[in-house]
C-alpha cells in the first residue's frame, strides 16, 4: 500500500540556507532518501518552495478565486513529502519516524486511495 508522508515544519524557525545547521539537515535528508531508495520503499518525493510562494485556488459560483499564500495560517507549513510503499501502517509510521524533520516538526502519515483508471 502507498502512504504519503507529509513533512510539516515552522518555516520561521528553519535554518538559513548557508548555515552549518542547513548543511547538516540537508545531509540527513540525503542519507534518509538514499536509505529508503535502497530499501525499495520510495515511490517519489520532493521538497517544496516556502509557503509564501503558494497560490490558493477556489471556484465559487463558477468564478475562479485566487489567494496568494497557503490555504491556512498555521504555525507549521507543508515543506515536502515522500510517497512510499509500505506493507502496513506500522511500517509507514516507522519510515515517517526516521525522517529528519520529525525531530523538530510534524510528519503526517496518510494512506493513498488509488484513483479508478479512466473509463
Amino acid at each position: 500500500m502507498q502512504y504519503l508522508l507529509l513533512i510539516y515544519q515552522n518555516e520561521a524557525g528553519a535554518p538559513a540556507g548557508d548555515s552549518p545547521e542547513m548543511a547538516t539537515m540537508s545531509k540527513e535528508y540525503a542519507d534518509y532518501t538514499r536509505a529508503i531508495r535502497e530499501s525499495g520503499h520510495i515511490v517519489g518525493g520532493n521538497a517544496l518552495q516556502r509557503s509564501a510562494s503558494a497560490t490558493t485556488v477556489r471556484v465559487r459560483d463558477g468564478k475562479t478565486l485566487l489567494t496568494d499564500g497557503p490555504f491556512a495560517e498555521t504555525v507549521e507549513q507543508l515543506g515536502g513529502y515522500y510517497l512510499v510503499e509500505a506493507a502496513h501502517l506500522d511500517e509507514a509510521i516507522g519510515l515517517a519516524a526516521r525522517i529528519p524533520g520529525a525531530k523538530w516538526g510534524t510528519i503526517e502519515v496518510r494512506p493513498v486511495r488509488p484513483m479508478a483508471p479512466p473509463a
